[in-house]
C-alpha cells in the first residue's frame, strides 16, 4: 500500500468518526457469552453463507440507548416448546448451556417480544443454539406496531434468499451460530413489537433461541 492510499484510508476514517461523533453516536455494546464450541465444525455448504472470519461493523447508536426486552413479554407461533420456556428468550442468560434454551418445533417457526410501548429500535441482537456449528435457515428479523404483523412491518434482516417464507426475498448473508450470535442494524425504526423467524437449521429441523436483546430508546 503507498502513502498516498494510507492517507485517503487514514482520512476516511477520521471523517467517519468525526461524523458519528457529531451525530452524538456511539458503538452498541454488546455482553456476549463465553463460546461453548470446541472441535473442528464440519464443512458447512450453502450458496448464501458468509465467509468464516468476517468482521462485522460496529452498529453506531444514540447515547441514550438501552435494553429494552429484558423480562418482557414473548409469545411465538409455536406456543408449548419441545423444551424450555418462551421466558427464557428474554431473561438474560444467553449462555446456551442446557436449561438455557428454547427449542421450537420443526418447520417455520417465529418468536415474538413485546416491548409495552412503541420505541426507537437501534438494533437486535440474537441468539440460536450456538454450542454446535450450524446455520439457521431463513433467518428473518421484523418490526411492527400491529402484533399480527399484517401492517406497518419493516424487515431489517433477511437471509431467505428464495422466498421460501413467503415474506420477501432477503438478500442478508446466512452465518454459522457462535457465541456472538448476530446482531442486526434497527435503524431506529418505530415499534412495539419484534418478531423473529427461522426455518430449521443444518443440523435438524427444529428451531431454537438462547436469548433475544432489543436495544432501543422511547419513541
Amino acid at each position: 500500500m503507498n502513502t498516498r492510499t494510507l492517507t485517503l484510508l487514514l482520512s476516511a476514517f477520521v471523517l467517519a468518526s468525526t461524523a458519528s461523533a457529531a451525530d452524538g453516536k456511539i458503538p452498541l455494546k454488546v455482553e456476549y457469552p463465553k463460546p461453548l464450541f470446541a472441535g473442528t465444525p464440519r464443512p458447512i455448504s450453502l450458496a448464501n453463507l458468509e465467509p468464516a472470519g468476517t468482521k462485522r461493523p460496529d452498529i453506531m447508536v444514540s447515547a441514550d440507548t438501552k435494553l429494552l426486552s429484558k423480562g418482557k413479554k414473548v409469545t411465538s407461533s409455536d406456543s408449548l416448546p419441545v423444551i424450555g420456556e418462551l421466558s427464557f428468550i428474554t431473561d438474560g442468560d444467553k449462555t446456551g448451556i442446557d436449561g438455557a434454551y428454547v427449542e421450537l418445533g420443526p418447520n417455520p417457526q417465529w418468536v415474538q417480544i413485546d416491548l409495552g410501548a412503541t420505541s426507537k429500535i437501534a438494533a437486535i441482537a440474537f441468539w440460536h443454539f450456538h454450542s454446535q456449528a450450524r446455520v439457521y435457515h431463513d433467518v428473518i428479523v421484523q418490526i411492527s406496531d400491529d402484533p399480527e404483523f399484517k401492517k406497518g412491518v419493516t424487515t431489517v434482516f433477511n437471509t431467505d434468499d428464495d422466498n421460501s417464507s413467503k415474506l420477501g426475498k432477503g438478500s442478508d448473508k446466512s452465518y454459522v451460530e457462535v457465541n456472538h450470535g448476530r446482531v442486526v442494524d434497527g435503524k431506529g425504526t418505530a415499534g412495539r413489537f419484534v418478531r423473529l423467524y427461522s426455518n430449521g437449521n443444518t443440523s435438524d429441523e427444529l428451531n431454537h433461541y438462547c436469548e433475544v436483546e432489543v436495544f432501543g430508546s422511547a419513541k
